[in-house]
C-alpha cells in the first residue's frame, strides 16, 4: 500500500511539474470544433422519481435498451443504455467495448432535476475509434431533448484522441491489467463470481456482451462497505470532483472488460480525467484530493474479476 501510495504521489508531481511549465491551456485554429463531456438534455416536468420514470420511458421508446440502473449515492441516478445500432458500431472498432454502453443521468440538485448524458462524440474521440458517434449522440437528442453541450471548456478533436490529463499520465491505450485466467469463459465465470460475493462493495450495475467476438463490458458500481477506502467509493469521489451545478454524474459507473481470457479497465487516471479535463490539479475539489482513486478503484476490480492485488 505504501509503494502505491508513493507511486501515484510520483505520478501527480510529474503532472504538476508538467502543468506549471505550460500555459494550462492549448491552442487551436480558429476554426477547430472543440467538444465538451456532457449534453445537457431537457428535464421534463416532474419530480426526481417522476423524471427517472419518464427518461427510462423516452428512452426506451426511441429504440435504446435499458441494461444498468444504478443509484450511486442519494439523489444520483444513472441509466446504462445500448442498442443494436450501437453493438453493430462497436463490434469494428479495436477496443470498442467501451463505447457499448452509453450513460444518461438524473441528478435531484436542490430540489431541482437535470438530465443529462454523456456526449458519444467526445468519448468517441477519446476512445480512438473510427465512428464518431455523432448518429448515437442524434439519437440520444432525439429521445431526451438538448439544452447544451457542458462539463468543460472544451477539446479539439485532435487533442482528444491523444489525450492525457498532463505529461506521465496515462492515455487511452495505457489500461489497467486487472486479470488474467484460461479462457474467456473463466474470465466470465469469476467475474460474476466476484460480485456475488461482493467482498468490496461492488455491484454489477451492467454486463453487455459484444456480437460474435468473446468481448464482454462491465459497468461496476462501487460503494466502500463501512468507507474502509473512501478512494474506491463512487459517493466519496464524486462529492470532491463533481462540486459544480451542472452534474458530471454521467461519469459513472466505471467499466471493466473482458477482451478474451485478459480482463482490464481504463486507468482511473485517464478515466477520470477525460470526464473532468478542467479539473485542477491541487486545491479544494482537485484531482490531488482524490489521489487514491486510481488505486482504490484498481483494487476493487481485482477483487471483482479474482486479479493479483498488487501495484497499479
Amino acid at each position: 500500500m505504501e509503494l502505491s501510495f508513493k507511486k501515484a504521489s510520483f505520478k501527480f508531481l510529474l503532472a504538476v511539474i508538467s502543468l506549471s511549465l505550460s500555459s494550462l491551456s492549448s491552442s487551436y485554429a480558429a476554426d477547430d470544433v472543440l467538444y465538451k463531456p456532457f449534453v445537457m438534455a431537457k428535464t421534463p416536468a416532474g419530480d426526481f422519481s417522476a423524471v427517472i420514470a419518464s427518461t427510462k420511458s423516452a428512452l426506451t421508446k426511441a429504440g435504446f435498451d435499458i441494461v444498468g440502473d444504478y443509484s450511486p449515492y442519494e439523489n444520483a441516478h444513472v441509466l446504462s443504455v445500448t442498442n443494436k445500432t450501437i453493438l453493430n458500431i462497436v463490434k469494428d472498432e479495436e477496443r470498442g467495448a467501451y463505447g457499448a454502453v452509453q450513460r444518461v443521468s438524473v441528478s435531484n440538485v436542490n430540489g431541482k432535476v437535470q438530465v443529462a448524458f454523456a456526449n458519444p462524440e467526445y468519448m468517441a474521440y477519446g476512445y480512438r475509434f473510427k465512428n464518431n458517434f455523432k448518429s448515437v449522440r442524434a439519437d440520444l437528442i432525439a429521445a431526451l431533448g438538448y439544452e447544451k453541450d457542458f462539463g468543460s471548456q472544451g477539446l479539439s478533436e485532435k487533442k482528444l484522441r491523444k489525450y492525457n490529463y498532463a505529461w506521465g499520465m496515462e492515455e487511452f491505450d495505457e489500461p489497467n491489467s486487472i486479470a488474467e485466467h484460461n479462457s474467456y469463459k473463466a474470465a466470465i465465470a469469476e467475474i460474476e463470481k466476484g460480485f456475488k460475493s461482493n467482498k468490496v462493495g461492488a455491484t454489477k450495475v451492467y454486463r453487455v456482451d459484444i456480437p460474435g467476438k468473446d468481448v464482454t463490458i462491465y459497468g461496476v458500481g462501487l460503494k466502500s462497505p463501512k468507507m474502509f477506502n473512501k478512494y474506491q467509493d463512487d459517493g466519496y469521489i464524486m462529492s470532491v470532483i463533481d462540486f459544480d451545478k451542472e452534474k458530471h454524474l454521467a461519469h459513472l459507473p466505471y467499466e471493466m472488460v473482458v477482451f478474451g481470457n485478459k480482463i482490464e479497465a481504463l486507468n482511473g487516471r485517464f478515466r477520470i480525467a477525460l470526464s473532468f479535463p478542467d479539473l485542477s490539479m491541487a486545491g479544494e475539489n482537485s484531482f490531488m484530493n482524490i489521489m487514491g482513486a486510481p488505486g482504490g478503484i484498481n483494487s476493487a476490480l481485482k477483487a471483482v474479476a479474482g486479479g493479483k492485488l498488487n501495484d497499479f
